[in-house]
């Protein structure tokens, strides 16, 4: 079992083409021999954002502070802390902070290799 604070894992620039100001933590993921599910926290400046991407698995997250904007195929969709949201496979999706605050999200995605 493997318990430790957020703060404790290392965190990093997103380096996909179209992230802006946008950081990322590996929670739970290859390191700690997750086979199913990787756990990674996301936390994006005021203005900044994820890319606008799409690929074959899914994700769950759970906003933990902040406002902002979930981009869309079907439009933008404003999200705050405590929302949940599920992005489904293939689906175009990036998140955009449009407060004055940091958004920090956890994200769940399958392991490499577990999609069918």
């Amino acid at each position: 079992m493997k318990i430790k604070p957020i703060q404790d894992h290392p965190q990093a620039p997103v380096q996909m083409d179209g992230a802006k100001d946008a950081k990322i933590r590996m929670l739970i993921g290859p390191d700690d021999k997750a086979p199913t599910f990787h756990m990674r926290h996301f936390e994006v400046a005021p203005g900044g954002h994820t890319p606008y991407h799409e690929h074959p698995y899914e994700h769950e997250i759970l906003i933990l502070k902040g406002t902002g904007t979930a981009k869309t195929q079907e439009g933008d969709r404003p999200f705050k802390a405590g929302d949940v949201i599920f992005v489904p496979p293939s689906v175009m999706h990036g998140f955009i902070n449009t407060s004055t605050a940091p958004v920090e999200f956890i994200c769940l995605i399958p392991a490499p290799g577990t999609c069918k």
